[in-house]
């Protein structure tokens, strides 16, 4: 593997993708709120849908490694395997006798299946009823689980990202998804591939702020766009600007873009995202005067972060690409009913493979003709049941080199 992203559009190389699994069988009309979904996608459907998915970046050139081969690879010894189940085990918030006894369940499966079991969730149906019950067990509406399944891990690009030729391992906003980047962290930490890189930890998930990776676009190697959204802390992107200024040499400047704080608008990337050098796809509210823009650069003479506010994104992007213009691409169109319609179904969630070329969603219709008739090539893929998780093509991958 490479570690090296300095554009939101050069060839995709490599990328990490997680196949959606048996988490998905573990949600119920009445933990939906709870895992983040709306409904609950058919399995066999889903996995057929990635699987068109994975082979559109293949033939498109990419390199496609699976989150769950990853964490396989990086158990290489009894020891990391015995801190990897204590750690999940932590990570699930349990402790004392309930830790030893899920533990010692965890220790009897292959390796194989210890990584599919601490992703897809343990019930508490499949270990063996014990004489000592805990108070919350003895509750009317208490949870099935003693490890929490991860249903939303196929989008494997909000936990972790590459930025230059270092990671940002982030810490998540929702208490349902806080454990996915601790997948990411333990393969930073243990794969062999990625400890001959020795690469840079730009922002950790024990930060007190949260971060998420939907809301980090690289417009180029000198200028990063971010997302102050719902899930994205002011002071995480001021702390990682600060790191960054002072220890990546390339970085220049962040646009920071304030979000409305709603579930249709989670991260910046469902709602702008980059499909050629000069072009974008947008919700027609990115460009509202009710949003804040802000320009962060590093002031040398004070050591600090110099932050001035905008009031225009299309200057600001003109500014920061070095074009005379950009072309913002409408999803849904200019009709606001469209608009609304296909942001929720991920329009704007366009994942570049090259330059001017893009996968999206086959369900967005008017989106998609709309980036034809703007030059973009569009490669649409199946989407009824992969949709269901409110995340689209760029949701889905988590890209390790770019050229």
């Amino acid at each position: 593997m490479k570690l090296e992203i300095n554009s939101e559009i050069g060839k995709l190389n490599q990328v990490v993708v997680k196949r959606p699994g048996q988490e998905l069988e573990n949600l119920t009309p009445q933990f939906l709120q709870e895992f983040l979904f709306d409904d609950i996608p058919f399995l066999p459907a889903i996995q057929k849908e990635h699987d068109y998915f994975v082979n559109v970046l293949l033939k498109n050139g990419a390199e496609v490694f699976y989150l769950e081969d990853l964490v396989q690879e990086a158990i290489r010894s009894e020891d990391v395997r015995a801190a990897f189940i204590q750690d999940v085990v932590k990570e699930a918030g349990q402790f004392g006798e309930e830790a030893d006894y899920i533990t010692s369940y965890l220790e009897t499966f292959d390796l194989e299946t210890l990584v599919q079991k601490v992703m897809t969730g343990v019930r508490k149906t499949d270990l063996p009823k014990r004489r000592i019950k805990r108070l919350d067990e003895m509750l009317e509406h208490r949870s099935p689980f003693y490890l929490a399944p991860l249903p939303n891990l196929y989008f494997t690009r909000d936990p972790a990202a590459v930025i230059g030729r270092g990671l940002v391992i982030n810490h998540m906003f929702q208490p349902a998804r806080k454990r996915e980047s601790f997948f990411m962290k333990f393969i930073a930490t243990h794969h062999p591939d990625f400890l001959e890189k020795t690469a840079p930890i730009w922002f950790d998930r024990n930060s007190p702020y949260t971060l998420e990776g939907g809301d980090i676009i690289i417009l180029s190697e000198k200028i990063l766009a971010i997302g102050i959204s719902e899930r994205t802390d002011p002071r995480a992107i001021q702390f990682l600007a600060t790191n960054l200024f002072q220890t990546n040499p390339t970085i220049e400047k962040i646009i920071a873009i304030e979000l409305p704080k709603s579930r249709s608008f989670m991260h910046l990337d469902t709602v702008f995202t980059m499909v050629s050098k000069n072009q974008f796809i947008i919700h027609p509210s990115v460009i509202s005067s009710d949003l804040n823009f802000f320009t962060m650069e590093w002031e040398k003479s004070s050591n600090e972060v110099k932050i001035t506010a905008e009031n225009d994104i299309k200057a600001a992007l003109k500014k920061a690409l070095q074009v005379p213009e950009v072309d913002l691409i409408p999803c849904g169109g200019n009709d606001f009913i469209n608009a609304d319609r296909e942001q929720w179904n991920d329009g704007a969630n366009t994942l570049a493979i090259k330059p001017g070329e893009v996968v999206t969603y086959n369900r967005n219709q008017v989106s998609n003709e709309l980036l034809k008739q703007h030059g973009i090539k569009v490669h649409e893929i199946i989407s009824s049941e992969l949709s269901r998780g409110r995340g689209g093509p760029r949701c889905m991958t988590m890209p390790l080199w770019r050229s």
